[in-house]
């Protein structure tokens, strides 16, 4: 069994909110996704404890959490943000200048025809 001040990884990201249910939770775990301590775990059954340290790696984040308590339940999310503190890094600033760098406009009649153009071009077409 689990030794008392430990629980299962899967359940802790569950009653942290991390995740939507259980089951989702396991199959972060298991798909080696979580780091604790620096220490990949490809198990939901790993047990964690207040003081280490978790990577998360989601979609489009890495999430890095250090566990201040074990859950109890899944309660509100005001319940959930007193399971740990959030040592996540800070997102690099975006570029001003991004939007400056997107694709510039073309001038009028470049690139592709219009449709007046192509049916002037079909009619030169279909007259030979």
């Amino acid at each position: 069994m689990v030794s008392e001040g430990r629980q299962r990884i899967d359940k802790w990201l569950f009653f942290a909110r991390v995740v939507k249910s259980r089951s989702l939770a396991a199959k972060l775990a298991q798909s080696g996704r979580v780091r604790v301590n620096r220490d990949k775990t490809d198990q939901a059954s790993h047990p964690v404890k207040p003081g280490d340290v978790l990577t998360i790696t989601l979609d489009r984040q890495v999430l890095v959490y250090r566990i201040v308590e074990c859950g109890t339940r899944r309660g509100p999310a005001e319940e959930a943000r007193t399971l740990y503190e959030d040592i996540s890094p800070k997102p690099a600033p975006r570029a001003k200048g991004l939007p400056e760098q997107m694709a510039p406009l073309r001038d009028a009649g470049s690139g592709r025809p219009t449709k007046k153009e192509r049916r002037a071009t079909d009619k030169l077409h279909d007259e030979d």
